[in-house]
């Protein structure tokens, strides 16, 4: 009975208004952030793992053989199937390398298990990852190319182990980065205009690239201890999915695009003790792009990242700037950043609307930020000349360390009328910063305790100096 409680949608919702209610009364009492963070063991607690039976499906067992000349996805998908029809128990990938011509497709009550050793390589033909599934692409629904492991409205699933998953997608999609300009636009244009989404299909003769690991509308998911290599594009993108834990795991993929992991429109997510080395973002939330996101209508809250290693070519954490949706109640401490564009950045721009709020960060350290170490911007790129401020509210950053930020040490820079609301940066160092702040629009916005060049900084610049060979 507590159980079926627990997992109802009532219950949730029950949760949820709590959290809310919550964090109204810390913002309304300016109690501070010690007590939000408690917040985080309501969120792990909330966390249903998946319950999976205790059998195995060795893939051989099925035909698979350990040769990247033979294509083993049959046999793969033949134990899956085996795996679900019998009610669920551990596919095994032994050690060994095996080749996947095509998608691998998780199934309800399935644990992808891949043993030390065990190498999962996928095939290089883009049109084995046909025919076309639901997917979500920079947070626009459409019917495209199949991610390379990819489950549907599937409840208790795993992926673990010790083994390597290597997509070989520069030999396949990831060319498509300078083909997809057009695809892009039409498929934008047809979010806008709230195209029926089974009228929005990009597969052959288009390109749009996949995810790599893509869990669409998937309840109770854990990803662990695995390393995914050379993607196509996101590396791990759970899309509308609850109760989510990505623990242990690598990503090692320098292609373009390539973030580390993009909750999009989820709700109690755990990213915890896992090494970003990303073309991209190592971390990103996203919530949907404008007015499909608004359709759709499915925040991502409940976030919490931790114990995380990030060296990225672009950003460390990043919220947006597909957030139409909302992002709430997220919360990071104790990462490392080793090299990134902008280190904590939330953007949004004035297509998205939505609202970015509850964020709560601590405990970081950054050995390089290139462009910003902190960085606010409601006025990202973009595309259609619409006026949907997005509204930024309720931040603490804290207990941070930076030894170089190339450009900007905090950059904070909201719309005229929408400004970005309550934020406290405390407890900051930054050794070297050339530019320290810069800020436009914004209210109710505190420095406590920051330094940046050995000097105390005690308010916000709005006039940027030196800055003529600064760029993003």
């Amino acid at each position: 009975m507590w159980n079926r409680l627990r997992k109802s949608r009532f219950f949730r919702a029950l949760i949820l208004l709590n959290c809310s209610l919550f964090f109204i009364l810390l913002t309304a009492c300016n109690i501070g952030d010690d007590p939000a963070w408690g917040h985080v063991d309501d969120i792990l607690r909330n966390i249903e793992s998946p319950e999976i039976p205790d059998r195995d499906y060795d893939i051989t067992a099925f035909g698979a053989v350990s040769d990247t000349t033979i294509d083993s996805r049959e046999s793969i998908m033949k134990a899956i199937n085996s795996c679900n029809a019998e009610g669920g128990g551990r596919v095994i990938i032994p050690g060994g390398t095996f080749l996947s011509n095509g998608p691998i497709h998780l199934k309800s009550n399935v644990h992808l298990f891949l043993a030390r050793g065990a190498r999962l390589e996928f095939g290089t033909n883009v049109k084995d990852y046909l025919p076309v599934v639901l997917t979500r692409f920079e947070g626009t629904e459409l019917f495209g190319y199949s991610p390379f492991i990819y489950a549907y409205q599937a409840t208790d699933i795993a992926i673990t182990g010790s083994g390597i998953i290597d997509g070989n997608a520069r030999r396949s999609f990831v060319p498509w980065k300078h083909l997809q300009t057009d695809d892009k636009n039409i498929l934008r244009q047809m979010g806008n205009d709230c195209v029926p989404v089974n009228e929005r299909v990009m597969g052959e003769g288009h390109y749009i690239r996949p995810s790599m690991l893509q869990l669409y509308g998937c309840k109770n998911v854990l990803i662990e201890g695995i390393t995914l290599v050379d993607s196509p594009f996101w590396v791990i993108h759970p899309v509308f999915c609850e109760d989510v834990v990505v623990r242990g795991v690598t990503v090692d993929s320098w292609n373009y695009n390539n973030d580390g992991v993009d909750p999009d429109g989820c709700e109690n997510v755990l990213i915890e003790d896992c090494t970003f080395n990303c073309g991209d973002d190592a971390v990103a939330i996203k919530a949907g792009r404008d007015q499909d996101g608004w359709r759709v209508g499915q925040a991502t809250e409940n976030v919490v990242i931790r114990n995380c290693d990030m060296n990225s070519r672009t950003n460390g954490l990043c919220i947006g700037s597909e957030m139409s949706a909302g992002v709430r109640n997220i919360f990071m401490e104790n990462c490392r950043v080793g090299e990134a564009h902008s280190t904590i950045y939330f953007k949004a721009n004035l297509d998205r609307g939505g609202v970015i709020e509850n964020v709560y960060v601590r405990d970081i350290t950054v050995k390089r930020a290139k462009t910003a170490f902190i960085r606010f911007e409601s006025n990202y790129k973009g595309h259609r000349g619409n006026y949907y401020p997005t509204q930024f509210k309720n931040f603490t950053i804290e207990d941070i360390t930076c030894e170089e930020a190339d450009q900007y040490g905090v950059y904070a820079v909201g719309i005229e009328g929408t400004p970005i609301r309550n934020v406290t940066i405390r407890d900051v160092d930054v050794q070297s910063a050339k530019v320290p702040t810069f800020a436009l629009f914004l209210s109710d916005f505190q420095l406590v305790d920051v330094e940046m060049n050995d000097s105390l900084i005690t308010k916000l610049q709005d006039t940027p100096q030196e800055t003529e060979n600064l760029t993003w």
